[in-house]
């Protein structure tokens, strides 16, 4: 019994680092942007040419606005199908709309300047989606907008700063353009929280949740 018990402990430690060792592909995006700036920095010095070079602090802000888009998309998604209130449901099919397109423009823009974005959200980001995949109606609906309010008020911080300070002018338009759509986004989730908790905090003898 004594072999079994270590057998098992021993399997879960592998499996826990095996999880915990899957790639990240934001990271892998950052390390190649890193590699793509440094080999086109010295190529540039070489042949003095006049291709653009990203900045590494562009190419942070564009892979950080990637795995943040993609992460409210499949987040809406979630909310459309686990969301107790019609109105998480319909702030959610707005997220897949509206970052869905975004992250179109976003590719483009990439693209065009040779920055790599990731393919899929951070590994701590899959966790924060698999937390709220085990959660249904009304306990959905409080942490999924707690969420939504907290990652809007950071995406505005992080657009505000690029809006201002990215070397690129169209990574710099990019950023501008899209500060209406988050403010907005931030508006919607606040309003929904303040019902929600309004809702799950009132008196017992109150209707029952919808």
């Amino acid at each position: 019994m004594k072999r079994l018990y270590q057998f098992g402990a021993g399997l879960g430690i592998l499996v826990a680092l095996a999880c915990n060792s899957s790639p990240d592909s934001v990271k892998e995006a950052r390390k190649a942007n890193d590699s793509i700036t440094d080999t086109l920095s010295k190529k540039q010095s070489v042949t003095d040419s006049s291709m653009a070079v990203p900045s590494k602090q562009d190419a942070d802000f564009m892979v950080k606005a990637a795995s943040g888009g993609m992460l409210e998309v499949e987040l809406g998604k979630l909310a459309q199908s686990n969301g107790g209130r019609q109105g998480v449901k319909d702030f959610g099919a707005m997220m897949v709309q509206d970052h869905g397109k975004g992250g179109e423009t976003l590719k483009s823009l990439a693209a065009g300047k040779r920055i790599v974005l990731p393919d899929s959200v951070s590994n701590d980001q899959k966790k924060e989606r698999e937390d709220l995949m085990k959660k249904q109606g009304s306990e959905f609906d409080r942490s999924y907008i707690t969420l939504m309010v907290k990652d809007h008020k950071e995406d505005i911080d992080e657009f505000e700063k690029a809006a201002k300070n990215a070397n690129d002018p169209d990574i710099r338009a990019f950023a501008q353009n899209a500060l209406p759509m988050l403010h907005h986004h931030l508006d919607s989730a606040q309003r929904l929280d303040k019902k929600i908790g309004r809702k799950l905090s009132g008196p017992k003898t109150a209707p029952p949740y919808q």
